[in-house]
């Protein structure tokens, strides 16, 4: 598996502590930034983020900001992605096991560092197998309306 990982300006701690779980599962991943505290624009890494998925140059991501929601919306703009917010292990199952999501987005003004942690370990150790292959069919359809 190989993730890409970025965030904007809020969430660089939580980010970095995300990366401390991809290296302990020995897990291959490019951080996308942003590494210093000034102001950026989260669309601008979200794009990076999600492209590098949609490219097929990576298998998941992962985004955070404030709330994750910005981060989710912009990668839901990319055909081909799903990426859910998730601040609770059974909404990180989910998005996998239901809906094939590749990119997870989280909020560093919502969810600890502990829990962040936690999730992203449920999330990593589960395979994407199509989700629910009908609702995924019908959302695949629905892109680009």
């Amino acid at each position: 598996m190989k993730i890409a990982i970025g965030c904007d300006e809020l969430a660089i701690d939580l980010k970095n502590a995300l990366i401390e779980v991809i290296k302990e599962k020995g897990v291959e991943y490019e951080d996308f930034g942003v590494y210093t505290p000034e102001k950026v624009d989260y669309p601008d890494i979200a794009k990076k983020v999600a492209s590098e998925v949609q490219k097929g140059n990576f298998d998941r991501g992962i985004l955070v900001c404030g709330t994750g929601v910005g981060m989710a919306i912009c990668a839901n703009k990319f055909k081909g992605i799903r990426a859910a917010v998730c601040h609770d292990i059974y909404s990180a199952q989910r998005s996998i096991l239901s809906n094939d999501c590749q990119v997870l987005a989280m909020g560093s003004l919502i969810i600890g560092k502990g829990l962040a942690q936690e999730i992203l370990k449920v999330w990593l150790g589960i395979q994407r197998t199509g989700g629910t292959v009908s609702k995924v069919k019908k959302i695949t359809e629905m892109e680009g309306l």
